[in-house]
């Protein structure tokens, strides 16, 4: 598949959940620039907050991980569904449906999450990103206007 993606997730406490360190938080990057590639190519940045939210950057070669994104090629297109981890909430019971991705556009996929610290019971929270695109495109491309955008993020209370 000549799929280029990019995950962009940012991890925090409460500790960011308030002020300026909200402020700081909710400012950080939905995009970066591609390294030089060859499709498929999975690009991940993760920012935490222990960090203090500096990008960490991983490549893949290859399309991302099937528990995460379910990707079927049909004809010109290619079908793009997100999944949900299990283990975060707020459960989400109604979703949007999956997109169809003609070759040459791209996709930004939006979904935050709070989970439970297994030893201390204390939320963590992140915000998941997805940036994909069908065909070739420029290290620059995910840094322009979606063609296609969803939003699932969620009040975490």
């Amino acid at each position: 598949m000549d799929i280029v993606a990019q995950w962009v997730r940012v991890s925090w406490t409460k500790q960011s959940r308030g002020g300026h360190h909200a402020a700081r938080r909710n400012a950080l990057p939905t995009a970066f620039t591609l390294p030089q590639h060859h499709a498929p190519l999975t690009h991940e940045v993760t920012m935490h907050e222990h960090d203090g939210f500096q990008p960490v950057i991983s490549l893949h070669h290859g399309t991302p991980s099937c528990d995460a994104v379910q990707l079927s090629h049909t004809e010109d297109q290619v079908r793009v569904e997100l999944i949900p981890t299990a283990w975060g909430m707020p459960r989400r019971h109604r979703r949007p449906p999956a997109v169809r991705l003609p070759r040459g556009q791209w996709l930004r996929w939006q979904i935050n999450y709070r989970f439970t610290h297994h030893c201390t019971g204390d939320w963590l929270y992140r915000l998941d990103t997805l940036n994909i695109a069908h065909g070739p495109v420029p290290v620059d491309v995910f840094l322009t206007e979606p063609h296609q955008s969803i939003d699932e993020r969620a009040y975490l209370r």
